[in-house]
Parts: C-alpha cells; sequence; structure tokens
C-alpha cells in the first residue's frame, strides 16, 4: 500500500484525524497539502512529520468559494497535480433539537454541507483527465441519527446523498467518491465529552461500551483510521465508488 508519489490534498488537516493522515501519508511517501483554517496548528502537524514524502501546509476556509478555489490551485500546482482528496474538515456542536438556532444550523451545514460541495467541485478538474480518488467524512449520526446533535446529522446526512449522487455522475471520469464514518477518539470528540454533564457523561460512555464490539471504546486515530485511510486513497481501492466505510469498530453494522 505504497503512497510514493501520491499527490494528496488533506482538509481538517491541523489535528484529530486529519493529522493522523497527514503523518501516515508522508511515512508512505506521498506528497500531502494540508488545508486548514488553523494555520498555526496546521503550519506545526507539517513541521512534525517524518518520513520519505513531504507535507505542506496551506490555509482554507472551505465555506469559502473564493478560498477553496485558490487553495486547490495553489495546492495542485505544488503538487504537480492531484490524485486524492480526503476532505475532513468538519464541526459538531450539539443542542437539543428544539434549542437549534438558525444560526447554528447554518454554521453546521456551512462547514459540514456546503464545504464538502466546495472541495469536490474544485477537485474535479485536477481529477476528470485521468481519475483519482474523492473521501468525503459521514458519520455514523448521517446514518442513524444522534440525539443532541440533529443539525450535525443532518448535514451528514447531506453528505452521504452527495457521494452516492457524483459517485455515479463522475465515475465515467474514473474518480471514485465514497464516504467515511469514523468513531475515532479526537478532540473534536473531546470537547464533545466535556460539555456533557456526569450523567450524560455516564449514559454516552455505557453506550458506547455497548455498541463497538471491538474494545467498547472509539478507535485510535494513527492505529485504527490511518491504515485504512492509506488503502482508501491508493491503487488499489480503484473498484470501490459510492459507498460509505465506517472505521469505528463495528458501532454502525447492521444488527
Amino acid at each position: 500500500m505504497t503512497l510514493t508519489g501520491r499527490r494528496i490534498v488533506v482538509t481538517g488537516g491541523a489535528s484529530g484525524m486529519g493529522a493522523a493522515m497527514v503523518r501516515d501519508f508522508v511515512r508512505e511517501g506521498a506528497a500531502v497539502v494540508s488545508l486548514d483554517r488553523d494555520e498555526a496548528s496546521n503550519a506545526e502537524v507539517a513541521r512534525s512529520v517524518e518520513g520519505p514524502g513531504r507535507a505542506t501546509p496551506m490555509a482554507c476556509d472551505v465555506t469559502d468559494r473564493a478560498s477553496v478555489e485558490q487553495a486547490f490551485a495553489t495546492a495542485t500546482t505544488a503538487l504537480g497535480g492531484l490524485d486524492a482528496l480526503v476532505h475532513a474538515a468538519g464541526i459538531a456542536p450539539g443542542a437539543p433539537a428544539e434549542a437549534i438556532t438558525l444560526e447554528l444550523w447554518e454554521e453546521v451545514f456551512a462547514v459540514n454541507s456546503r464545504g464538502t460541495f466546495l472541495t469536490n467541485v474544485a477537485a474535479f478538474p485536477y481529477l476528470k483527465d485521468k481519475g483519482g480518488r474523492i473521501l468525503n467524512f459521514s458519520s455514523g449520526a448521517g446514518i442513524r441519527g444522534y440525539p443532541g446533535k440533529a443539525a450535525y446529522a443532518a448535514a451528514k446526512g447531506a453528505v452521504l446523498a452527495w457521494v452516492r449522487s457524483i459517485a455515479v455522475e463522475w465515475a465515467p471520469y474514473r474518480i471514485t467518491v465514497n464516504a467515511i464514518s469514523p468513531a475515532i477518539w479526537t478532540p473534536m470528540y473531546e470537547k464533545t465529552r466535556s460539555l456533557m454533564t456526569p450523567q450524560q457523561l455516564e449514559t454516552h460512555e455505557r453506550f458506547i461500551a455497548e455498541r463497538i464490539p471491538l474494545g467498547g471504546r472509539l478507535g485510535d486515530p494513527d492505529r485504527d483510521f490511518a491504515p485504512v485511510m492509506r488503502f482508501l486513497v491508493g491503487e488499489g481501492s480503484a473498484f470501490l465508488t459510492g459507498q460509505t466505510f465506517a472505521i469505528d469498530g463495528g458501532m454502525t453494522m447492521v444488527r
């Protein structure tokens, strides 16, 4: 599963799963451009990676068309082309459904849904002549729903519908498009936990222990997540498209 010579753009590369992918892809020989609006953390991740590949941090606001288009033009010039896009940037604020404000709803959709649209469309011109990979992050929330995070679940459900649609539309260009549904321990998950009351946290941890057969806890970004993504951005996944890959220890399996 070597990535030597692969040219990859990762959004949300400044932390969590995005950072894990940047580190892993570079170790496996890929040239990676990491897009994130947190410029300081993004630069620190890029400085810390080691391997035969290279990481280049660039600023990008995935909710803004001009920012996205400029970032992809600059990134593809730096990379000398594009083989894969992994769109991992996202936010997951929570609120009871009846308390969701229009502002919160629009912010969640701007990052998680509009960001998916803008980055995918921006990547298309650089992939259409020779094919490539697009991997968009959905969530178990988008598949099963998630109490307390209805806006997030709705936005991720929209990502799934988008993935299935463009997987068909862009297949003639040999562009594969798949969704990722992870259950991985990240700083964003830690923030979610920090907002829970002790009773809510106890209930949540009991739920996780019951729902994840492999260990009863969320996975590790480097050990459990990055190796799967390494395969999905590589040459070996060329016959996989329109699918949702649940890297979640069995959490969303059909029961």
